[in-house]
């Protein structure tokens, strides 16, 4: 079974893609297993993983493929709780969705993307932002 730590944030089309990259690797959808983090880095409402549209979206379509899926969550910083989700699980990848943000952003605010490729050693695979 070749397990994935598919990291999905609030947005549907991130998580779309995410799910069309893992659906699109060159295995049989029933040989995937597929762990779902979703990260609330601010949950004053105590809400779910499985209350996050954009995760539900990613597991359907996953789901409907033949990929076994469960969900986890977690809470503060993203990178950080990714790289150690992967590592719980023995991960053999992470896939994440990255954003488009400036330089200045990318400075100010740091990159989740980054910090996970230069902090795990597990192949790492980044799609796009999806459509639009």
């Amino acid at each position: 079974m070749y397990h994935i730590v598919m990291a999905v944030d609030k947005s549907e089309e991130r998580a779309v893609a995410e799910a069309d990259a893992v659906l699109g690797l060159p295995r049989d959808p029933s040989d995937v297993h597929v762990t779902i983090l979703h990260d609330f880095t601010n949950n004053p409402s105590g809400a779910s993983v499985t209350q996050v549209s954009s995760v539900r979206r990613a597991q359907d379509k996953l789901e409907e493929a033949g990929v076994e899926v469960d969900l986890t969550e977690s809470s503060g910083d993203p990178a950080e709780a990714i790289i150690s989700a992967a590592d719980e699980v023995d991960a053999d990848m992470i896939v994440l969705a990255a954003r488009k943000r400036t330089p200045t952003g990318k400075v100010l605010f740091g990159s989740v993307t980054q910090t996970v490729l230069l902090g795990t050693d597990r192949p790492v695979l980044v799609c796009g932002e999806g459509k639009k």
